[in-house]
């Protein structure tokens, strides 16, 4: 179900209360319009913190760059707020070309990852970071389970690689030493993160 709010008044005070008790956490505006998205359950959250630790490992304390667990991620310095996207996890290196605003992040981000949630409207975003030049991005679908690999080829950002049970391709970044993997789980899948200069290798 998707509710359409017209009334200015109600409009402010629904903002103004989800900034309040701090559900605005994950909401979006894409070009002027408020996105609610669905809150991610345990598993999503999970994963998250999981390449968060990893990310951390490998980018923060190998002096690459910065990670962050979501990020306000738009095309312009000022009046961000009017079109913005929130991606689970964003990296963005020292040799990249995303700007740090403060509020936000300007431009492309060097490697992002979304994850797909009921109702979301994941892929609905990568028009989005493909106009901003986002190098990468990993999307993790879970209903089936897959991974996906995006990466600007020819100045367009494009589903390269793709990960799935059954036919574990492993996706190689090329913004990041790491290599990512789809193997089975006794609950769940798992994603198998490898780093191809030492062959260290994790799993979340």
């Amino acid at each position: 179900m998707t509710v359409l709010i017209t009334d200015p008044l109600l409009e402010e005070r629904f903002i103004e209360e989800r900034k309040i008790c701090g559900s605005d956490r994950w909401d979006e505006v894409w070009e002027g319009v408020y996105i609610v998205t669905p809150l991610p359950n345990n598993e999503h959250q999970e994963i998250v913190s999981g390449l968060i630790y990893l990310f951390t490992e490998i980018v923060v304390h190998g002096g690459l760059g910065k990670v962050f667990p979501g990020v306000n991620l738009s095309d312009v310095d000022g009046d961000w707020e009017h079109d913005f996207r929130g991606p689970d996890v964003a990296v963005f290196l020292k040799t990249g070309k995303a700007i740090d605003c403060g509020t936000h992040w300007r431009g492309a981000a060097d490697f992002l990852v979304e994850i797909v949630s009921p109702g979301d409207r994941t892929r609905e975003k990568i028009p989005f970071y493909d106009r901003i030049g986002v190098v990468e991005l990993l999307v993790i679908d879970r209903q089936p389970w897959a991974l996906e690999l995006y990466q600007r080829r020819d100045g367009r950002l494009q589903l390269t690689a793709q990960s799935i049970l059954g036919k574990s391709d492993i996706l190689t970044s090329s913004s990041l030493p790491l290599t990512f993997q789809l193997v089975p789980g006794e609950i769940r899948p798992h994603i198998t993160v490898a780093q191809f200069s030492d062959n260290r290798s994790w799993m979340i």
